[in-house]
């Protein structure tokens, strides 16, 4: 595992758009060299060329995916000489399969370590922590099965309105709140599908809207 005293000399922001932008210039202000990944769809983006150097990723009918491919990102992060990645939001930021790799790679993550991770990184688990050190927690279910009579009848035991959420991720994604138990099933399969596409885990839970 690399020393995360060790000074950073590159990094690779495995993100786009304007987070991406905005670790670019801090690691401008910090002397330090920036590294940017974007797919085809992207090559027009501002954060390619706010980088000192951009490496293209994915296939060209791949628009968001290959931003959560690890193995991809590990190896433009090796091939380019960045010693480091900073996640951004969203995508692999709250993901330990990326701390994990950078670790096995002698990359410096930026962020908290794999353990954290597990534990807090997915809303559900967090939860559960919450719970053992005894934290009030807002009541909530798991979602096992989209299937609207079962969807309904967690719905109605919490009390509507409902916030549907994504366990994974964070920036608001994979977030509905619905009012009724007629707006309850298609605000879950949207929910689970912007959640699968943004993080790669399509896992979602229902929790009382506050």
């Amino acid at each position: 595992m690399p020393s995360p005293s060790k000074p950073i000399q590159k990094i690779l922001v495995a993100n786009r758009g304007e987070i991406a932008i905005r670790i670019f210039r801090a690691a401008s202000e910090l002397k330090i060299r920036t590294v940017a990944i974007f797919t085809y769809q992207d090559r027009y983006s501002l954060h390619r060329y706010k980088a000192d150097e951009a490496y293209l990723i994915g296939e060209e009918s791949e628009p968001l995916q290959p931003y959560l491919d690890i193995e991809e990102i590990i190896r433009v992060a090796q091939s380019s000489g960045a010693d480091a990645i900073h996640p951004g939001y969203g995508f692999l930021s709250e993901n330990p399969s990326l701390v994990q790799a950078c670790d096995s790679a002698g990359l410096i993550f930026v962020g908290p370590s794999a353990d954290i991770m597990f534990k807090l990184g997915d809303k559900i688990r967090a939860k559960e922590v919450a719970r053992k050190a005894k934290v009030p927690v807002i009541e909530d279910a798991l979602v096992e099965k989209i299937e609207a009579k079962s969807l309904q009848s967690v719905a109605e035991k919490i009390g509507f309105p409902v916030m549907i959420k994504a366990a994974s991720g964070g920036g608001g994604r994979g977030m509905r709140v619905v009012h009724s138990a007629d707006q309850l099933l298609k605000a879950c399969k949207e929910a689970s599908t912007e959640a699968q596409s943004a993080f790669g885990d399509a896992t979602i839970f229902i929790e009382k809207f506050v």
